[in-house]
């Protein structure tokens, strides 16, 4: 990134990926699938 605003508008985008889309080996899914409610699955 060529500026800090760049790199902070990429930010989000790129934490919501490795957190609810890419896989983790060593606790068998993405981390976001570990946290109870966190995408609405129990209400």
């Amino acid at each position: 990134y060529s500026t800090e605003t760049q790199r902070r508008a990429a930010l989000p985008g790129w934490l919501h990926g490795y957190n609810h889309h890419r896989h983790h080996t060593s606790i068998g899914g993405p981390p976001a699938s570990r946290v109870t409610n966190l995408s609405g699955q129990y209400n």
